[in-house]
């Protein structure tokens, strides 16, 4: 689980008529050291990068509240997977949300704060499974162009979202249907 912005204007004046006001909002992201106006995009992938769920929502909102409402308005995600482990970020970080999960039998395995607690035992492998989520969002900015959507609307944001998920979905299964040895490459797709 992960989140990343998607930027939908630049200019002011572009913020003032857009018809995403009240939808989008002003986000700051900190691997770009930059505010936006826009949305966030939370991804949720199996261990091979391919999205399982996903939801745009006002930067504002916390990714927790987020991964919560994924869960409970998709309820199969965890029938169909008992003992459904989610790797996270430190944002994730909430006792509420600990509890939330474990009601639900689902685990979330987060890094620690270096100044709270001892790391849970599994927490040294999470850094190189972190790198898979972030390598789908960048998959999702720099060959399938998310940040350039062009999306005007509500619907047009969605839409254009949701086809580019849907073409890394695609290409991932083409992928494992004739054997690539790396599934999550797009190079063979790109002109």
């Amino acid at each position: 689980m992960d989140s990343t912005p998607v930027e939908c204007a630049r200019s002011r004046e572009t913020v003032k008529r857009s018809d995403l006001a009240g939808w989008a909002n002003y986000g700051y992201c900190r691997s770009h050291s930059r505010f936006y106006w826009g949305l966030k995009l939370h991804l949720v992938c199996t261990p091979a990068g391919l999205p399982v769920t996903w939801a745009l929502a006002d930067p504002k909102i916390d990714e927790r509240q987020v991964l919560a409402a994924l869960i409970d308005n998709e309820p199969h995600l965890t029938t169909a997977r008992p003992g459904l482990l989610i790797l996270a970020d430190k944002g994730y970080i909430a006792a509420e949300l600990d509890h939330f999960l474990a009601a639900r039998g689902i685990q979330l395995l987060r890094p620690s704060y270096r100044n709270r607690g001892t790391p849970q035992p599994a927490e040294a492998l999470l850094k190189t499974v972190r790198q898979l989520i972030e390598s789908v969002n960048d998959t999702l900015k720099g060959q399938l162009d998310l940040e350039q959507h062009g999306g005007r609307t509500i619907e047009g944001v969605g839409v254009r979202v949701a086809q580019r998920i849907l073409a890394m979905t695609c290409a991932i299964w083409h992928n494992r249907t004739i054997g690539t040895p790396i599934t999550r490459s797009l190079i063979a797709y790109d002109h």
